[in-house]
């Protein structure tokens, strides 16, 4: 039931499975650096420092 590739299907199901490859360790190396980047932010709360725009006074 696999479709027709043709005369390269090597060539064809490589670029397959280095297209999933490479989306699969963007979607990796995105997951890890969101974890970081959210560590990071509660370190930076932790020691009481505070984003400019979250400032009380909005003319500040």
């Amino acid at each position: 039931m696999l479709p027709d590739l043709g005369n390269h299907p090597g060539f064809i199901l490589a670029s397959y499975a280095v297209s999933l490859v490479l989306i699969g360790g963007l979607i990796a190396w995105i997951r890890y650096d969101f974890r970081h980047q959210k560590s990071l932010l509660a370190e930076l709360e932790a020691r009481r420092l505070r984003r400019r725009s979250a400032a009380k006074d909005p003319k500040a």
